[in-house]
């Protein structure tokens, strides 16, 4: 993946998500400081290196950064039509584990217990959980088991997505998987995991900074709209700490993690005005 300049587009691998992010920042900032002398309040950058694997380390950081902050303004792309994000699904991942018993596939099937027959069973289980109505999906999208076509499988494994669109989700939704029976009582489970990332939910903090940014857009002629996502990110953290977060500021584009991936050159002005403006008032 060359990074190219294609009419108005400039297509590379991470451009929209999130090396523009980046950009934006750092010409906000530019732009801040030599038009005030200085930044006219306290900016922290905190460039996180392993959002895309779960956070796990950077998280603590950018909690305690946010509790030090009066606002949070998180640089991934932005949605359809360069709306900012202000809310996002939750998410969780949970690993179902399925022993069953070995057997010879020939000479003693009725003497094996399958853990892949097991698992496909719990998978239909588990596919009867989705309730998209309310924003609630569970999807088994990695499945490993077995050893050999002529064995009875004796393990079996399933990797499952969780999304949520409210944090009183989490609960019920976590037990139901902890409480899932085997079909074959020969047969045993056991399951990892749980939610990652909490609802980012549009409360009162999140809406009055997408006023402020509606505000500064309008003063060049931008209706900026507002957009709910299934996806999660660190504004995730930081809003479900209370701390007021608006997402979504980074580039405007399409392709993110695809070969397509590109911004759109013409809306990188607008987009660092909105996030140098947002730095002086939030």
């Amino acid at each position: 993946m060359s990074c190219r300049v294609d009419a108005n587009r400039l297509h590379g691998p991470g451009v929209p998500d999130m090396t523009s992010g980046i950009a934006l920042m750092l010409y906000a900032i530019a732009a801040l400081q030599a038009w005030h002398r200085e930044l006219p309040r306290p900016v922290t950058v905190f460039l996180v290196s392993d959002e895309e694997v779960g956070s796990h380390s950077s998280r603590p950081i950018t909690e305690a950064l946010a509790r030090e902050s009066a606002a949070v303004l998180v640089l991934e792309p932005a949605a359809r039509r360069g709306a900012v994000k202000t809310a996002r699904k939750g998410v969780g991942e949970y690993i179902l584990n399925v022993k069953g018993v070995a057997a010879h596939a020939g000479l003693d099937p009725g003497k094996g217990h399958s853990a892949v027959l097991e698992l496909a069973r719990q998978i239909t289980a588990i596919a009867k959980l989705n309730d998209l109505e309310k924003g609630l999906t569970v999807n088994a999208g990695v499945i490993r088991g077995g050893t050999r076509t002529n064995v009875v499988a004796a393990e079996a494994t399933v990797e499952i997505d969780v999304r949520i669109t409210h944090a009183k989700q989490a609960a019920a939704l976590d037990r139901k998987l902890r409480a899932l029976k085997p079909f074959d009582k020969h047969c045993k489970l056991s399951i990892e995991g749980g939610i990652n990332r909490m609802p980012m939910e549009r409360n009162a903090g999140v809406a009055a900074l997408y006023k402020k940014a509606q505000a500064i857009a309008k003063q060049v002629g931008w209706k900026l709209e507002e957009a709910a996502v299934g996806g999660g990110s660190d504004g995730n953290f930081t809003a479900g700490i209370g701390i007021p977060t608006l997402d979504g500021m980074g580039g405007a584009g399409d392709g993110a993690h695809a070969t397509h991936e590109h911004i759109v050159i013409s809306e990188v002005p607008r987009r660092v005005l909105l996030l140098a403006g947002m730095i002086e008032s939030a």
